[in-house]
């Protein structure tokens, strides 16, 4: 089984799924996990992947752009 995890910090994985039943998988071939960073179809040279609500207000969202393409990569 393939399974593609979206994340802007794929490092953060690392340890779950290293360990118990899903590192049984892996090691025994049925499940093969690949990672896949926005950051990697950013257009600017900051890879910039979130801007503020358009709506104002606190927190950020994801911009569609780098998000899109990496979901069509997938």
């Amino acid at each position: 089984m393939l399974v593609h995890v979206l994340s802007v910090i794929p490092e953060y994985f690392d340890g779950p799924f290293r360990s118990g039943p899903v590192r049984r998988a892996l090691t025994s071939g049925s499940l093969l996990i690949e990672f896949v960073n926005p950051r990697d179809f950013a257009s600017d040279r900051h890879r910039t992947v979130d801007d503020y609500p358009f709506g104002g207000g606190a927190g950020m969202v994801m911009k569609p752009e780098p998000l899109h393409k990496a979901v069509e990569t997938v």
